[in-house]
């Protein structure tokens, strides 16, 4: 359970991590470099930040992957326009980049440069996670759940509170509305430990048991990924989750209270991450979401309907919310006495939002200014974006497939292509079997540990560190902001390729310093 926030001293962020070193992971990532750029321009007094980041290939170090893939990103625009020296010195001062992997023991360190890591850091983050709702079970475990085990092992023998970042979403099959607590598992039976969390020895041995057999039994690549893939899915759903994504993140959760019992741990749940609201600019994001993939599809034609619930609370929130709630967190972790916390940074409870409405300003905007969005839409949207009930959604399904596979035969006896409706179809098919679990919610998720955290906060980072959802004035933000963003930040323009956006992007970063040794 959460400790009670009572009225107390005010906290303070700058104070909290002035002189701290912070330790994060998955900086490559989409989150992680809205909290480092947050964290670089808003607590310059912060003693330093390391960063965790795996090798790249033929030799690529952790600096040369920050570099093109973090020090580029057009994340930092903000800063490189307005203290471009302050950035530079920053980087080449303050910032370390540790090259490790987060699965391997000490991160593939050995012993006594883990030691002398474990003596430069005051707080680490873990944003580190495999976001493929459909990732091959041993991959998802790796990654989202046994992980932990190392992270700890550094904040242990660092003496540092963990902030763990989870998502809302390990609530599963659960419904009604969900706390900022430690949830159950809506199925299968799992043993709960006396101090709350539950206990996977068990279901770790079993499933590292299947996963073994799998492998024993199939030996080409493909098929090792889909059957190791399908046995994820078939766990997640017994165990009450409906994707493996959402199933390792729960098991994250409880290694780590297992893990970090007695000291500080803060486990930070965000929902449906999207596009910054205000900072470091409005509508920054990259890639591709959760939301945008449905978005882009409906954009090029190729699906206009798609099983949800229209009438039920879909909860989105933008990614400079959930970075502010991660260094709150933070601040309070660093001040007061170790315990473990909870909070869900989230929309739904403050100011909700139908997925219906949702549709009807994204359909709206479309049609009304498609042009402003020359990445995203290449024509005018030309049919409505249906929203059905699952059961039409498969007769439909149904309907399509019979009428387009005897279309294809025809084209295939003429001598033309495969048709366009094809590839349609299994987009659809795709995009149903990944989201749809995310846009029929039958829970609402709450943030008033959240809330009373951030009352504990002085003005002055009241203003600079928002996270109350009722700041969104959602027309604005869907229409304007994110869809702008989403058309200038994650997509390229049309015939430039992925490695010439890259090279232009790595082109306008400044140079930073070399690499920063591991016992420095």
């Amino acid at each position: 359970m959460n400790s009670v926030l009572n009225a107390g001293p005010t906290l303070g962020v700058g104070p909290a991590l002035a002189g701290k070193r912070v330790f994060i992971t998955g900086t490559t990532g989409f989150l992680a470099k809205v909290v480092l750029e947050k964290l670089i321009r808003a607590v310059p007094d912060v003693g330093g930040v390391i960063l965790l980041i795996r090798g790249g290939r033929n030799g690529v170090t952790a600096r040369a992957r920050f570099e093109r893939e973090v020090a580029a990103s057009s994340v930092f625009d903000k800063l490189r326009a307005e203290r471009p020296r302050y950035l530079e010195q920053f980087f080449a001062e303050k910032l370390e980049c540790v090259m490790g992997e987060v699965t391997e023991p000490s991160f593939g360190l050995d012993p006594a440069e883990f030691y002398a890591l474990s003596r430069r850091v005051d707080l680490v983050i873990n944003a580190a996670a495999s976001v493929n709702f459909r990732e091959a079970l041993d991959q998802a475990l790796a990654i989202n759940a046994l992980s932990i085990a190392n992270l700890s092992t550094l904040a242990r023998a660092a003496n540092a509170p963990l902030i763990q970042v989870s998502t809302c979403y390990v609530n599963g099959y659960q419904r009604g509305a969900m706390q900022e607590e430690i949830v159950r598992p809506a199925r299968a039976s799992i043993a709960r430990h006396a101090d709350g969390y539950y206990d996977l020895s068990n279901l770790l041995d079993y499933l590292n048991h299947r996963i073994s057999q799998v492998k024993a039994e199939v030996s080409d690549p493909e098929q090792l990924a889909t059957r190791l893939t399908e046995l994820g899915i078939a766990e997640a759903n017994y165990h009450g989750w409906n994707d493996t994504y959402t199933f390792t993140k729960w098991m994250g959760e409880q290694l780590a209270m297992r893990a970090m019992q007695g000291r500080a741990l803060t486990i930070v749940r965000p929902s449906i991450i999207e596009s910054t609201l205000q900072e470091p600019v409005p509508g920054w994001i990259e890639g591709v979401k959760v939301a945008d993939a449905i978005i882009l599809a409906y954009a090029r034609g190729k699906t206009s309907f798609f099983p949800a619930r229209p009438d039920e609370v879909i909860d989105i929130v933008p990614a400079d919310l959930v970075a502010n709630s991660i260094l709150l967190a933070s601040a309070e972790a660093l001040t007061e006495a170790p315990a473990r916390r909870i909070y869900q940074a989230c929309t739904g409870s403050g100011n909700p939002i139908k997925l219906g409405k949702v549709i009807d300003l994204f359909q709206t905007e479309a049609k009304r200014n498609w042009r402003q969005y020359d990445r995203l839409f290449y024509n005018v949207p030309k049919r409505d974006f249906q929203v059905v009930s699952r059961p039409a959604f498969l007769l439909m399904l149904r309907a399509m497939r019979a009428g387009t596979g005897v279309w294809n035969g025809v084209r295939r006896l003429l001598g033309a292509g495969e048709s366009p409706a094809i590839e349609a179809l299994r987009t659809t098919q795709t995009l149903a079997v990944t989201f749809s679990f995310y846009t029929a919610p039958r829970y609402r998720f709450h943030n008033n540990q959240l809330m009373a955290l951030a009352r504990r906060f002085g003005a002055e980072d009241a203003a600079r560190f928002p996270v109350d959802p009722a700041q969104i004035d959602w027309p604005d933000y869907l229409c304007r902001i994110h869809m702008g963003g989403l058309n200038r930040y994650a997509l390229r323009p049309r015939g430039v390729s992925k490695a010439a956006a890259t090279a232009a992007a790595a082109a306008a970063a400044p140079a930073s310093c070399q690499e920063a040794s591991v016992g420095s």
